[in-house]
C-alpha cells in the first residue's frame, strides 16, 4: 500500500521553471521521481494536501500532447503550435505553496515514500532553487510556466 518510488525512476530529466521575471532548470531527476508524482502515492494526506499535489502532478511532459486541464489556480496550457509544448501555468504563490507542501510530506513520510537522504537533500535544494525564482516572478507579478523533459 506504500508508495515505491523505484516504479517511477525515469533517469535524467529537466524541469523548466519560468518567467519574464526569469527562469530555472532543475536537473535532479529526485525531482520528478519525488516531487512531481508525490500525489500519485497512496499516503494518508489531506485534501488540501492532495490538491496541491495534484497541480504538481500535472506538470506536463513537454515532448506530449495535452488536453487543457486544470485545477484551482492553475491550467495546462497545450501547445498551439507544432514547435511549442504544453505547459502549466500558475501563480509564483500558488506554485510556492505545492512545493512548500510537497517538502513537508516528503519529510513527514521519507520511510514511506521510499527517498534516500541524498535524493531528499537534492530535492531540498531544488526546491530552494525554484522558490528563488518564483520570488522573481511575484516581485514582477507575472505567472510562471512549468514543463518536464524525461
Amino acid at each position: 500500500m506504500g508508495y515505491d518510488a523505484r516504479e517511477f525512476k525515469r533517469g535524467h530529466a529537466s524541469v523548466a521553471v519560468g518567467s519574464r521575471a526569469g527562469g530555472y532548470i532543475v536537473e535532479h531527476a529526485a525531482f520528478v521521481d519525488f516531487v512531481l508524482h508525490l500525489g500519485d502515492s497512496e499516503l494518508p494526506l489531506a485534501a488540501s494536501e492532495r490538491n496541491s499535489l495534484a497541480m504538481l502532478a500535472a506538470v506536463p511532459h513537454a515532448f506530449l500532447d495535452e488536453e487543457a486541464v486544470y485545477g484551482e489556480g492553475w491550467r495546462v496550457v497545450p501547445p498551439v503550435a507544432q514547435s511549442d509544448w504544453p505547459v502549466l501555468e500558475t501563480t509564483p504563490r500558488r506554485l510556492r505553496e505545492a512545493l512548500e507542501t510537497a517538502r513537508t510530506v516528503l519529510w513527514r513520510h521519507a520511510g514511506p515514500v521510499g527517498i534516500t537522504a541524498g535524493d531528499l537533500i537534492a530535492v531540498e535544494g531544488e526546491i530552494d532553487a525554484v522558490l528563488v525564482c518564483l520570488q522573481k516572478a511575484e516581485a514582477a507579478g507575472v505567472s510562471v510556466n512549468v514543463t518536464y523533459v524525461a
